[in-house]
């Protein structure tokens, strides 16, 4: 973040008048300049104090401004020119109490002009949030804003100030207001906006804004990366199920995700235990396929897991006509989801989605909002995206099926761009 130190801002502001000559390196507005003048006794010194601040010697450039201060009878120019000194010489000294009196001076001199005051009130605020006076330089960018200033440079200052003072609310909202304008406008949010979203929702422990952000994000800038960092951090959130461990998985798989073949090997025994050693084959063949598995000295322990999720699929499908009649006449409609997510994933999803329908409107269901987050996927493995949103959006619960409805509406709608 950069922005104009005061002891440029103010040695640009002041100027010496020496009778008649005007020091030219130095400039003020120039027809009041060319009336006015400073005396040699309050004229030296400050010259002097400015050769020490372009020097770096911001506290002996202070030291110095006592002498042109002992002068009596100053005018008011004269006093102004002190003031822009003790301004630019405060700002590099870091004394922050000085800087804001000797602005506060000049601006009450009546020879600023705006544009003069709100450079000075960016520097000011500014200088303060590098000495991490959170709290002051809040106050300072918010002033820039009520007068008038519309720097994006300084909208960085307001938030940071926020940021570091704790004032999550007041980002979220800012925030949220600047993401809407942007949409509104046909504009792509920026990235670093969703981020700092992101980061104050999560502070606030705000879910609703936590989940928007993370939809944000996701939509706009869909990397493998923000995937795996969201995924990784998905299991750890409070009240997650552990049930979900194999969910989490595929969504790892859809994105791109798989890391090792810890990962593929852990997945497909997941789906084997579940009851769907077809989509633990699938896993294992995309391992091979990616030549993580089936490699080195562990390429022998991969070929067993492979024969031994095609050997419990063979008992799958051979089962699968009694399992079938016997989930149409169970009281419940349990089975009958479990059943129609294996077809979905064995690659029949019309079929999938007409058990699992069958399965919700039967009823008495174990765990109804699970069978609402396998409908959305048996849809979007149909190709039926809309309908997969829609019972995705229906999906209700604290224990992760929520987030893990969510987030399979983001990737399907982030697939299709």
């Amino acid at each position: 973040m950069k922005f104009k130190t005061l002891a440029t801002v103010a040695l640009g502001t002041a100027a010496f008048v020496f009778g008649s000559a005007h020091d030219g390196s130095i400039g003020f507005a120039q027809a009041q300049a060319q009336a006015e003048s400073v005396r040699p006794e309050i004229g030296k010194p400050l010259k002097e104090a400015s050769a020490l601040i372009k020097a770096g010697k911001f506290k002996d450039a202070l030291a110095k401004l006592h002498e042109a201060e002992s002068v009596g009878g100053r005018t008011p120019f004269e006093n102004f020119n002190i003031e822009g000194m003790r301004v630019a010489a405060a700002s590099g000294a870091g004394d922050t109490d000085a800087m804001v009196k000797g602005f506060e001076a000049m601006k009450a001199s009546g020879r600023l002009s705006q544009p003069e005051q709100l450079r000075m009130i960016e520097s000011i605020a500014g200088t303060f949030l590098r000495n991490k006076d959170n709290a002051r330089a809040l106050t300072w960018s918010q002033r820039y804003f009520k007068e008038g200033g519309t720097s994006a440079t300084m909208k960085q200052v307001q938030t940071s100030a926020q940021f570091y003072s704790g004032d999550m609310a007041g980002i979220i909202k800012q925030t949220l207001e600047e993401i809407s304008a942007d949409e509104k406008a046909g504009r792509t949010p920026p990235q670093d906006k969703l981020n700092l979203l992101l980061t104050a929702a999560s502070r606030q422990k705000d879910s609703a804004n936590e989940a928007l952000a993370t939809e944000k994000l996701l939509n706009y800038y869909p990397r493998k990366e923000l995937w795996a960092q969201i995924l990784g951090g998905l299991p750890q959130k409070k009240g997650f199920s552990d049930r979900f461990a194999l969910d989490v998985y595929r969504l790892k798989l859809a994105t791109g995700n798989m890391r090792s073949a810890n990962d593929y090997m852990e997945m497909a025994q997941l789906a084997a235990q579940a009851g769907y050693p077809e989509e633990g084959k699938q896993v294992v063949d995309k391992g091979m396929a990616a030549n993580v598995l089936g490699q080195g000295a562990e390429g022998a322990r991969h070929k067993r897991l492979m024969d031994l999720m095609v050997k419990r699929s063979a008992e799958v499908k051979a089962a699968l006509p009694a399992a079938e009649s016997a989930a149409q006449d169970a009281k419940d409609g349990n089975a009958l989801v479990s059943i129609g997510l294996g077809y979905a994933l064995r690659g029949d999803a019309s079929r999938g989605v007409k058990l699992i329908e069958q399965g919700i409107a039967k009823g008495d269901l174990k765990r109804p909002e699970d069978a609402k987050l396998y409908l959305g996927m048996a849809h979007a493995l149909a190709g039926e995206s809309s309908k997969a949103q829609a019972s995705w959006r229906n999906v209700k619960g604290n224990d992760g099926v929520t987030d893990l409805a969510h987030l399979w509406s983001v990737q399907v709608r982030s697939a299709k761009r």
